[in-house]
């Protein structure tokens, strides 16, 4: 039995994120930024991107990652305007807050409040046991290997009371990857209408948020916002089993208000972030009422 003395020789390899942090190295592509938002050739910035994900007008320079596949095609052409980013904490609440730099005014605050109290609201009542169910609308198959990954030793959602499911009648939340291809369209909405309330949706992905390279068509709706309502926005073309996991602790309530919210592991902690122990060293977090 080798695995006996590689387990004594590696020990504990489970992360303890959220509680604790941890992260994928400096030199994790996680997300796109704009780094500087004034240029001169404005016509030429936005035809760089082969999804449309750059937009330029007047002088400014704004990303959206919700329809960003991380190719760097942008960062090869211009570097003084746009850089990598190694976070993996980008999930949002809205699919306005995806646009980078973010610009919003009172009515977009006050929209964004609204929702993140409705949010807090449904999912008061999903306590130690989450049970999700994941379901592809049409992807490509690399959101699958991330989301496979969160069972596996590192990831181990199930110490923080998250569990996968086969069924949507037993379902809290509705995790969906892929572009909403038509042939998706129903079983999609047959499985949001069976699940039980409260329940959640995450989009996960590029094409789940704006049909990625396909865009919408015939053949795709373009993202999964018009076939059912979305809660949670998880960028990433796939997102990481940290930007899974992000996204899913978000719309949870369990975390801060997304997009690198570096207060989110303190309240975390206070509010029950874990619903149990994340390594043996640790002791339990109850979620709160």
């Amino acid at each position: 039995m080798p695995w006996i003395p590689q387990g004594l020789r590696e020990g504990i390899v489970t992360t303890r994120y959220p509680r604790r942090p941890d992260d994928y190295g400096p030199t994790f592509h996680g997300a796109l930024g704009v780094e500087a938002t004034s240029h001169v050739e404005s016509g030429d910035i936005a035809a760089i991107c082969p999804t449309g994900a750059i937009s330029a007008s007047k002088g400014v320079v704004t990303l959206d990652r919700g329809r960003c596949i991380l190719c760097g095609l942008c960062v090869e052409a211009r570097p003084d305007l746009f850089a990598f980013s190694p976070g993996f904490e980008n999930s949002t609440h809205t699919r306005s807050q995806l646009v980078v730099p973010g610009d919003l005014d009172a009515r977009d605050d006050q929209a964004l409040a609204t929702a993140r109290r409705e949010l807090r609201r449904r999912v008061k009542a999903l306590r130690r046991s989450v049970h999700v169910r994941h379901i592809d609308a049409g992807s490509d198959g690399s959101e699958e290997w991330e989301v496979a990954a969160l069972t596996n030793p590192i990831y181990d959602v199930q110490r923080l009371g998250i569990y996968f499911t086969a069924s949507p009648k037993h379902a809290d939340l509705l995790l969906v990857t892929g572009v909403g291809s038509a042939g998706m369209r129903q079983p999609l909405a047959h499985t949001y209408e069976v699940m039980p309330e409260p329940k959640v949706v995450i989009a996960a992905g590029t094409d789940a948020i704006g049909g990625g390279l396909v865009g919408s068509g015939y053949a795709s709706a373009g993202g999964i916002g018009e076939l059912v309502p979305v809660d949670v926005f998880v960028p990433g073309s796939p997102p990481s089993p940290f930007g899974l996991l992000h996204g899913i602790l978000l719309a949870l309530g369990l975390l801060g208000s997304g997009q690198g919210d570096e207060s989110h592991r303190s309240s975390a902690l206070r509010r029950g972030a874990a619903h149990g122990p994340t390594s043996p060293e640790d002791p339990p977090v109850e979620v709160g009422p």
